[in-house]
């Protein structure tokens, strides 16, 4: 018996932190098991996707029929892209099934968001991936191609060639480019004719063999090889150094409709400007303003804005010139001004177009919002809109340096448009730095803020395994159950119709805290259940009309076993990615309790009010929200 008792505390002694961590892993998943702490703090889970409908989700968005739209495109993966292999899932969350959708381009990094008719605008995508230095092979660059006929524009054919005037090199277009004809500027007072303005035309080239022998130094004349007469003198090329550099991504002009009922993408008239990583905000008027973006030449848009108009499906530039960073946080405000948070996903200039202001587009005024802490880690961090809608509350959180910096930041900053001079203002913090928050509203009023990383894509490990809810009216943070999946680069989340919330992606650059293993996108999407569905019951929604009229109102039967109902609200469905989702908002509507139940009355306000799908919740006394039903706000 002593020999036995001596190997057994000699096992253990050996075993002791194995078994150590043995139990308390198995404490921990009783834990989070036990309702008590499931109605305190709620509860994750993963979702059963099937394998064939496993993909590298960037993009998510809810629909009016209550399912959810995943769009990967070619999903960051190069070979995806070489094959042509674009893709989309559709998720119903009450019955659980997938459906694979076909995707005509390659979506992946696009812009989209929630059209009027309850339909998805997508637009933008990837031309071409990027290529890191020491990859490239062919020196190449931007060539900027002048046409000095004011009587017609020019074609150029992919695979034209232009030769330096003064280095004889010769590069080939990979594309075909439109260069516009010159314009005659003649005096405003007298009429005279003072000069031609040569019309211009971008386009990507490549050198015509390998190696560094290719690469030019200085600003070059190029002549376009195959031009005859005229043609030859007034159609050339300029172009600065084309080297070996790094080759950044480049976008696309395509645009569709995503069709929730016919479950299909429709083509719509493509964009003016090819774009990658842009943004697609709702205007008041139901038209939607896409800006920014990298091009087909893989540089930053240079502020040619352009609106889409759902009636006809075209796009027309704004005529007026504003620069952003890529995916800029740009939201409609209930004047029908725009909002721009400071929040964006990092390409472009680092000191051009980033700080938060008031952006006026029928004058283009722009009135900076002063007062934003660590204005230097704005980069990946997630603006929300805090409930109610009508109090034009935003909150900033989080956020990193420029580009691949380490710096993050754990602020959470708070601006009121309403004041007379608005001013940031910090909040409550962040246990630590955050990059890549996803941050989602709640039917409760509360906010959901949930995973990224400390570092740049998760870098050393740093992914932040926490979730906390955000009381808008008491300003404070409260921690809830933790996630089970690290989430930083291409992630975000959406709630869903019965008050969950799902989250998806992440695309850490490694898969171990050395670095030295290249990260895995992962697929897996986790579902949090909030406290309140751990309430007991909670209030049933039904009857009521399909759509409302701004200023109108709808009678609705509700039941509810948690006393008389406290408040109703529209949540406008989410449009998500790289964490940025300006569609999600939270309107308050006006109550009065009705014999089985309440009218509701949807504010006048167009800008505060978008035409579209809504989910409306009600909540009881004790503050548990119901499960939602669709209503139309034509």
């Amino acid at each position: 018996m002593a020999t036995g008792a001596a190997v057994v505390v000699a096992l253990a002694a050996f075993n002791g932190p194995a078994l150590w961590r043995l139990g308390s892993e198995k404490y921990h998943d009783f834990k989070i098991n036990q309702p008590d702490y499931k109605a305190e703090n709620g509860h994750w889970d993963y979702l059963d996707v099937p394998s064939e409908y496993r993909i590298n989700a960037i993009h998510a968005a809810l629909l009016h029929t209550g399912k959810v739209l995943l769009i990967a495109g070619s999903g960051n993966n190069q070979e995806n892209f070489d094959a042509k292999k674009f893709e989309s899932v559709l998720w119903d969350p009450k019955t659980n099934e997938f459906k694979k959708i076909p995707t005509p381009k390659d979506m992946f990094c696009a812009g989209h968001t929630q059209l009027p008719d309850g339909k998805l605008l997508v637009a933008g995508g990837t031309k071409r991936y990027e290529k890191l230095q020491g990859d490239v092979t062919k020196a190449g660059g931007l060539m900027i191609v002048h046409n000095e006929d004011p009587d017609e524009p020019k074609t150029l054919p992919a695979g034209t060639r232009f030769t330096g005037k003064e280095n004889g090199k010769t590069f080939v277009s990979r594309d075909p480019v439109l260069v516009e004809k010159a314009k005659k500027i003649f005096d405003k007072k007298t009429g005279r004719f003072l000069r031609t303005e040569a019309g211009l035309g971008r386009i990507y080239v490549e050198a015509e063999e390998s190696g560094k022998d290719y690469e030019t130094g200085t600003e070059d004349n190029y002549r376009v090889q195959g031009l005859r007469g005229s043609d030859a003198r007034n159609v050339y090329g300029i172009a600065q150094k084309l080297a070996l550099d790094k080759k950044d991504f480049q976008g696309i002009k395509e645009a569709y409709e995503f069709d929730p009922v016919a479950e299909k993408y429709i083509t719509v008239d493509p964009m003016n400007e090819a774009r990658w990583y842009p943004t697609l905000t709702t205007l008041k008027d139901g038209k939607v303003l896409s800006l920014s973006g990298l091009d087909e030449i893989g540089q930053i848009v240079p502020g040619k804005d352009e609106i889409y108009d759902p009636k006809t499906r075209t796009w027309k530039y704004t005529g007026i010139i504003r620069k952003f960073p890529t995916y800029p946080a740009i939201f409609l405000m209930d004047n029908g001004k725009l909002f721009y948070s400071g929040s964006n996903a990092g390409y472009g200039p680092a000191d051009v177009g980033r700080e938060p202001g008031v952006w006026d587009l029928a004058t283009n005024e722009f009135d900076k919002v002063p007062g934003l802490s660590d204005p230097d880690r704005m980069e990946t961090s997630a603006t929300v809109m805090l409930p109610p809608a009508q109090d034009q509350r935003f909150m900033v959180i989080g956020g990193g340096g420029v580009g691949e910096s380490e710096k993050s930041s754990e602020k959470s900053r708070l601006v009121d448009l309403k004041e007379n001079n608005p001013r940031f203002r910090d909040g409550a913090s962040l246990e630590k730095g955050t990059r890549y928050p996803s941050a989602s509203l709640l039917p409760d009023d509360s906010v959901l803020v949930t995973g990224g990383s400390s570092d740049y894509r998760g870098r050393g490990g740093s992914n932040v395994l926490q979730a906390r809810t955000y009381d808008p009216k008491a300003g404070t943070y409260k921690r809830v159950a933790d996630p089970q999946v690290g989430r930083n680069y291409h992630s975000g989340s959406v709630l869903l119709p019965d008050g969950r919330v799902m989250i998806f992606g992440s695309d850490s650059l490694f898969s171990d805290k050395a670095n030295t293993r290249p990260g895995v996108f992962d697929q897996r999407i986790e579902i949090y259940t909030p406290p309140y569905r751990y309430r007991g019951a909670r209030p049933e929604v039904s009857g009521g009309p399909k759509s409302i009229e701004r200023g109108e109102s709808g009678t609705f039967k509700v039941r509810t076993d948690g006393g008389p109902v406290k408040s109703a609200k529209l949540m406008r469905p989410s449009a998500v990615t790289h964490v940025t989702d300006i569609d999600q908002r939270s309107i308050a509507l006006g109550m009065k309790r009705t014999a089985d139940g309440i009218q509701v009355t949807v504010p006048k306000n167009r800008a505060l009010v978008p035409s579209g799908w809504y989910m409306l919740f009600v909540t009881d006394a004790k503050g548990t929200p119901s499960e939602s039903v669709w209503v139309e706000v034509p």
